[in-house]
């Protein structure tokens, strides 16, 4: 694990700071949540947030390229599923 450094605001750090006391209140002093923790794990749902989000736009922009296809082909489906 590398550490680094970085520049926050103070009312983010507070609110940090009440997140991980909250979860320290929540687990027990055991197993103690700190700063550090809670920003991985903000890091880490930031990633998956925006690698969902990226996968969303390119099926968009796939579906919108090929829109005409994708309802003729929704057509046809129905169509079979239709017939008795």
């Amino acid at each position: 694990m590398k550490t680094i450094a970085i520049s926050i605001d103070e009312a983010s750090l507070a609110a940090i700071d009440r997140m991980a006391q909250g979860a320290r209140r929540g687990r027990g002093r055991k197993g103690g949540v700190n700063r550090s923790e809670v920003i991985r794990r903000a890091v880490r749902e930031f990633i998956v947030r925006s690698r969902k989000r990226e996968r969303e736009d390119s099926d968009r922009q796939i579906l919108a390229a090929n829109r005409e296809q994708v309802l003729l082909q929704a057509e046809a489906l129905v169509g079979e599923q239709a017939e008795p």
